[in-house]
């Protein structure tokens, strides 16, 4: 549909300045020589004429007003539905249409009305604004020892990348250590003091008393935190560490993603970590864990939760 500019009047606008030199034409010689000169149809050279002599032969009459319907169509909608769409995005962050649509029609079938599509979701949250956090830019780590170029292709559950966070609040670091399945998309973040060799252990030993299933290979960064004693849990365990290349984070891709998703979804719009309630912290994370890993739907696993992708390979 085209709409033309009406603003600047006669002179600034060529297709005007067009209509009125046929014009000039058609006084002058008549229509039908109007007609064959600019190959313009009867009824609209008459309609321009008609418009053009109704308004005291006014210049700007000859402006193109806008093609836009006067009756326009109003998107139906139904408040409760708008309402469950902003307060998810309000309390897990920019969460997409594909992963709202889920929860959307759950409870669209308990309220007895119909689902709304992927296309009017996402029309939805850009005409309401659902917006609620700004994207943060990011500094990529620096890698160090040159190992694995690539993450293998893995079928079986097991196969772990770890990675550590940094979040700078009120002029202090606070320090994470994340873990994900790269199969099942099952994940774990903990929250720990420093950055040591000692504190990533302790995470690796929570996610695998967490962890249905027996871990068999890790994947990690050239961190410092992934040396000394966590190395050698490691080989005491049996388990294969495999360190990615350097100054390749995605080979380290799927933690990465966590690593933001979480950020965006969870710290970033956490209260606690500027009051420093601890506790509360931490109660809310390990409800945002079981949230993420049993009713959080993932585009990677066709839009199933990691529980449910889990229970579908035991059977």
């Amino acid at each position: 549909m085209r709409s033309w500019a009406n603003l600047n009047g006669f002179e600034s606008n060529d297709i005007a300045r067009f209509r009125f030199t046929v014009l000039k034409h058609v006084y002058e010689y008549g229509w039908k020589a109007a007609v064959s000169a600019f190959s313009v149809k009867k009824s609209t050279l008459f309609d321009w004429k008609r418009q053009y002599e109704k308004s005291g032969k006014k210049l700007n009459s000859l402006v193109p007003k806008s093609t836009r319907p006067h009756c326009t169509r109003t998107m139906a909608t139904d408040v409760r539905l708008l309402e469950l769409i902003k307060s998810i995005r309000q309390e897990h962050g920019n969460v997409g249409k594909m992963k709202l649509k889920p929860f959307l029609d759950a409870y669209a079938a308990s309220l007895g009305i119909s689902t709304y599509g992927f296309d009017k979701i996402g029309r939805i949250i850009r005409r309401n604004h659902y917006y609620f956090d700004r994207p943060k830019r990011r500094k990529p780590r620096q890698l160090l020892q040159p190992r694995l170029k690539r993450t293998p292709r893995q079928s079986v559950p097991g196969y772990i990348e770890m990675d550590a966070i940094t979040l700078y609040v009120l002029n202090r670091k606070l320090y994470f250590v994340t873990a994900i399945d790269i199969v099942t998309k099952l994940a774990w973040c903990k929250l720990v003091p420093s950055l040591s060799s000692i504190q990533a252990k302790l995470a690796l030993e929570e996610f695998r008393a967490y962890c249905p299933y027996p871990i068999r290979e890790i994947q990690t960064d050239n961190g410092h935190e992934f040396l000394a004693e966590f190395e050698t849990y490691l080989q005491g365990q049996n388990i294969p560490h495999q360190f990615i290349y350097p100054r390749s984070p995605r080979i380290n891709g799927v933690v990465e993603r966590f690593n933001r998703t979480i950020q965006d979804e969870f710290l970033s719009r956490c209260d606690e970590l500027y009051t420093q309630d601890w506790d509360k912290f931490q109660t809310k994370l390990t409800r945002y864990l079981l949230w993420y890993n049993t009713q959080r739907p993932h585009y990677s696993l066709k839009y199933m939760t990691p529980a449910a992708y889990l229970q579908q390979l035991k059977t």
